[in-house]
């Protein structure tokens, strides 16, 4: 195989790979409901249950990577949190070990890579008949499943002949040793498969070529190879996915080390226990038996750490809405000190709807680019936060008055944090239109250009710029301003409907803008009656003197 062969094999096989990724986490995004997210949240309730799951899964399809990219599909997704998805990981590279003893004992491996020609076909059928609906993005992600093992095997393919061809060195010292490591790891980067690479070792083993030191060096090599694809997996990923991702390398560099540390006692160790559990003599089944032991060994070491591990990759890949979302003024600290307690939670709640009022002028303002501007996982992050203190704050003892002004505090923040998810629902919604910067494509100017749209998004700014002034200021103008949005909004309405009845306008952008609109309309709702509830609790009415 020339050169140019081995670069387009090796650049085709990761853009399939990257491509089916991205397939499969899209589909599992419109595909997921209650039913799976139950299932996944059985499935990994507690470190065993999701450690088991990996475990099980693994040996069943004979392929760690399937397992290990489906798990930071998940968490990509939304549908796993980093908690449950490392132990999944670290159960893959157990059950993983399920390949060496098949190897040694039967002879037999499985291919998952064969089925994923007939993935693509049945992923594209369901897609094709289920537009729109479940089924269809469930074929999408089945389809992606089969895209990413073809990418697997196109580089398993591209590299097959330059793996053949390689030489491994005897196991004479330290170095060869760190060699024969090394030729593991190149081995499964070549042929993108632990479990090829775990066969070569078996098989020279097996025939004499190398002890089972230099072969169980090879192993451990074979598992560090793995933490590649890990990394392909994470491009481009969510902050949580990178972390899953990362969770795994550190498992496979930390189990890794401590192997390599310990290989002469554990190759004495694994002689007198092949005996007492009556396995064949043979290199290989030793060999497998190092595998799983090892791994066993990685988990038992992982598990008193684990949590101050995942608390430390929290605080790596933040993105933009984590950062935002992590409160500012909130302190545990202060709770024992009602007065500032509230002072620090009002000034919370103000942030966030200063979030809200931005995020809906974002949509009135650059529809096409307001996906970037718009926060809904800080927003929800934050709100969060601000729950939980409060109920720490409520917990701590309080006077009737303070108790009330905690529960209207609650209520703002929930108006807040709907008025940015309906912010959200605009966007999406006006996205469907693929509309550029000015809001007119070519198809929908007549609609989007119309006066209707240009009076809602009058009054929709204007009423966001009384918001923003302090609270009890201009109130009565803006109920006004709040009653011109409705009939604003109603004449809109009426426009979109009368113009897709008639055939001027296409229906799907009909319902499209009329979910915009209608979006916006509850999201500025929202904003006026936190504004209306802040200015009440600013400006309390005198209780009515006794006669």
């Amino acid at each position: 195989m020339n050169n140019l062969s081995l670069i387009g094999g090796l650049a085709g096989g990761v853009g399939l790979f990257l491509l089916g990724m991205g397939l499969m986490t899209d589909g599992l995004k419109l595909a997921a409901g209650p039913a799976l997210e139950r299932i996944l949240a059985n499935a990994t309730q507690t470190r065993a249950r999701a450690l088991a799951s990996g475990v099980l899964v693994t040996a069943v399809v004979q392929s760690s990577s399937a397992v290990t990219v489906a798990a930071i599909g998940f968490v990509n997704a939304g549908l796993l949190t980093l908690g449950p998805a490392i132990w999944v990981l670290f159960g893959a590279n157990v059950g993983t070990t399920m390949t060496g003893w098949l190897v040694a004992l039967v002879g037999l491996k499985f291919k998952i890579e064969a089925l994923a020609l007939p993935m693509i076909g049945l992923g594209m059928v369901l897609r094709l008949s289920g537009e729109g609906q479940r089924r269809g993005a469930m074929g999408m992600a089945i389809a992606g499943f089969g895209v990413l093992f073809l990418g697997i095997d196109l580089l398993k393919n591209s590299f097959t002949g330059v793996a053949a061809g390689m030489t491994l060195p005897d196991d004479g010292g330290a170095l060869n040793v760190l060699l024969l490591v090394g030729s593991g790891v190149l081995l499964t980067v070549l042929m993108q498969s632990s479990s090829a690479a775990l066969t070569v070792a078996l098989t020279a083993a097996q025939g004499g070529l190398l002890s089972a030191q230099g072969a169980a060096a090879v192993v451990i090599g074979a598992n560090l190879g793995t933490t590649v694809t890990a990394l392909i997996a994470a491009i481009g990923a969510t902050p949580n996915a990178k972390r899953a991702a990362a969770a795994h390398i550190l498992f496979n560099l930390l189990t890794g080390v401590v192997a390599l540390v310990l290989l002469p006692w554990l190759i004495n160790f694994l002689a007198v226990l092949r005996e007492w559990l009556d396995l064949p003599p043979d290199p290989a089944a030793k060999l497998a038996l190092f595998h799983t032991v090892f791994n066993l060994l990685g988990v038992l070491l992982i598990w008193p750490v684990a949590a101050r591990m995942t608390r430390f990759l929290e605080g790596r890949f933040k993105a933009a809405d984590e950062d935002q979302g992590r409160p500012r003024y909130l302190d545990k600290t202060v709770l024992t000190i009602p007065a500032l307690a509230l002072d620090a939670l009002q000034r919370e709640v103000a942030r966030l709807g200063q979030m809200a009022v931005a995020s809906v002028q974002a949509v009135l303002r650059e529809p096409l680019a307001a996906g970037t501007s718009l926060h809904p996982v800080a927003a929800d992050r934050l709100g969060k936060a601000i729950a939980d203190f409060i109920v720490q704050l409520h917990r701590s003892g309080m006077s009737p008055l303070s108790a009330a002004r905690l529960s209207n505090m609650l209520h703002l923040a929930r108006d807040h944090e709907t008025a940015v998810a309906l912010a959200g629902e605009a966007a999406q919604a006006l996205a469907e239109l693929n509309l550029p910067a000015s809001v007119v494509p070519q198809v929908h100017q007549a609609a989007l250009d119309s006066s209707d749209w240009a009076t809602l998004r009058q009054h929709a700014d204007h009423i966001l710029t009384l918001a923003t002034v302090e609270a009890g200021s201009d109130r009565r103008t803006l109920e006004q301003a709040s009653i011109s949005l409705k009939i604003a909004y109603q004449n809109l309405k009426d426009r979109l409907l009368r113009d897709g009845t008639q055939g001027q306008l296409d229906v799907t952008a009909m319902d499209a803008q009329l979910r915009a609109a209608s979006a916006l309309r509850r999201a500025i709702e929202h904003i006026v009656k936190a504004h209306a509830l802040q200015s009440r609790m600013n400006n309390p009415e005198p209780e009515p003197t006794q006669t």
